[in-house]
């Protein structure tokens, strides 16, 4: 059986690389540029240790004279950190000229990813600023992030909840600072009582006779027996939906699933009922539908439906559950046979096609010696011209394909030729969204969009998670792997 590879993925075409950008931009000011995005990259000088912000144009907007280090917060707000001179150890936040928003001083800085507040501590006080240098909250004893929109602070031994603007939401004393996730936080006041609060310190919902063990399925709770080590769950209203008698419990988005004697039970969210099953577990495709999983004496794969009722037999080697142009589909595999099914689990593609690449939007397949893009929508059947093989096993959110002259190119989804036929090979990698072009016995490296990350001069190459290493005259020279957060495999 072939192993087949999902690749599914969007927007990766639109403009160009950061990293295309940091090359040329490099090569434009004659130093190496790293860390580009929005407008803006960072320049550190190994010979003097001084840091500099480069613009788009390759205009060295701002040089710090003396050893230091540039750190982004945000397209165009960076942490200036001096390590020499008569500001040494000092720390400052800058715009992209350099101009001080937060004049340079001893601190140590925290802040949220995406949002504009910095925590600044400073001679035993904490107080919070935004990006602009403007302060939001002057000097407390203490300051946290509680979530991405609240603070906990400090005062004299009590915390208490602030919002973004500095402004307090509640009265309510607490005598720890907390974290909100999803906007909750269960607070324990008790062996088996607490309560449930949310980001404005108000209690949401209030337990007096159960062990709350996590809250991140909320409204519905895992409870423990905590001299038993069992689980169970109830609602809000602490109404028993299942009894501590689970050895295990996972939270997941609409279900809740339950282990007890190496077999599942599925507690379904919208049902608020627990389903068991003859299964050790179980994974949730879509529409109450699940699939097993593998087990020592039976390694194949089922399709339940969430009452128990088998849609699929436990004889499958393959099932993968996935969305194209949003709707639902199924692939499956046993004995070498390969389908593609619809939500309703009906085959989709006429006999004779054999699936190749699944992507966001369509399917490539291949019938005799001809590939075709294929929609599941209308059932089209679309020929791409010139290709006599796509390459496997490759890791990559596109087609490596090889021509009638026997040279190597990529296409994307739709057929397009976004790579040359001008390889006598390709190689992509897991790790990143970079490939090894060759040709002869010369090595170089681009991307989807054509950029020469690398010219092909290199005698041979490596690669490991974070980096490919190419070597010319037995001198090496190294690229970073930048990953696509659209990629993902099966």
């Amino acid at each position: 059986m072939k192993k087949l590879v999902f690749i599914l993925f969007s927007g990766i075409f639109s403009a160009q690389s950061n990293q295309y950008k940091e090359i040329l931009l490099s090569k434009q000011v004659g130093k190496e540029v790293r860390f580009y995005t929005n407008g803006y990259g960072i320049i550190s000088d190994p010979n003097t240790g001084n840091s500099s912000i480069v613009d788009s144009l390759g205009t060295i907007s701002f040089t710090y004279p003396f050893k230091s280090e540039i750190l982004r917060l945000s397209k165009n707000r960076f942490i200036l950190k001096v390590k020499e001179g008569d500001a040494s150890g000092k720390t400052a936040l800058i715009d992209g000229n350099g101009n001080q928003l937060i004049s340079l001083n001893k601190f140590k800085y925290k802040t949220w990813e995406n949002r504009d507040r910095l925590i600044v501590s400073k001679d035993g006080k904490d107080c919070v600023y935004d990006y602009n240098g403007k302060q939001i909250i002057p000097d407390q004893n203490k300051i946290e992030f509680a979530n991405d929109s609240r603070f906990f602070i400090k005062k004299d031994k009590l915390w208490f909840i602030y919002n973004f603007e500095g402004q307090q939401v509640s009265d309510r004393e607490f005598k720890e600072n907390l974290r909100f996730y999803k906007g909750k936080v269960y607070l324990n006041t008790g062996i088996k009582t607490g309560d449930v609060i949310d980001i404005d310190g108000k209690t949401v919902s209030q337990f007096s006779n159960h062990y709350i063990e996590d809250i991140n399925g909320f409204p519905f709770l895992i409870t423990k027996d905590i001299s038993k080590n069992k689980y169970g769950i109830v609602d809000e209203n602490e109404q028993v939906l299942a009894e501590n008698i689970y050895e295990q419990a996972f939270v997941g988005r609409n279900y809740i699933y339950l282990i007890k004697d190496n077999k599942v039970s599925v507690f379904s969210k919208a049902e608020r009922k627990v389903f068991p099953t003859e299964y050790h577990y179980v994974n949730h495709l879509f529409n109450g539908n699940f699939k097993t999983l593998k087990d020592p004496k039976n390694p194949k794969i089922a399709v339940i439906k969430e009452s128990g009722e088998v849609v699929l037999p436990k004889e499958y080697d393959v099932v993968e559950g996935f969305k194209i142009k949003g709707e639902d589909y199924v692939f499956v595999s046993k004995d070498s046979e390969e389908k593609l099914l619809d939500r309703n689990f009906e085959s989709v593609l006429n006999e004779g096609f054999q699936i190749e690449k699944i992507f966001f939007n369509n399917v490539i397949v291949k019938k005799e010696d001809v590939y075709y893009k294929f929609s599941p929508q209308d059932k089209s059947y679309t020929p791409i011209k010139d290709i006599i093989s796509i390459k496997p096993f490759q890791f990559y959110p596109a087609m490596i394909c090889k021509n009638k002259e026997n040279l190597y190119g990529m296409l994307d989804e739709e057929g397009n030729e976004i790579v040359p036929f001008i390889y006598d090979d390709i190689v992509s990698f897991l790790s990143g969204d970079e490939v090894v072009v060759q040709k002869g016995d010369k090595f170089g490296v681009t991307n989807l969009k054509n950029e020469p990350l690398k010219d092909v001069i290199y005698d041979k190459y490596s690669a490991d998670n974070k980096k490919l290493t190419l070597t010319k005259d037995k001198e090496s020279e190294v690229i970073d792997f930048s990953t696509s957060e659209d990629k993902l495999m099966f």
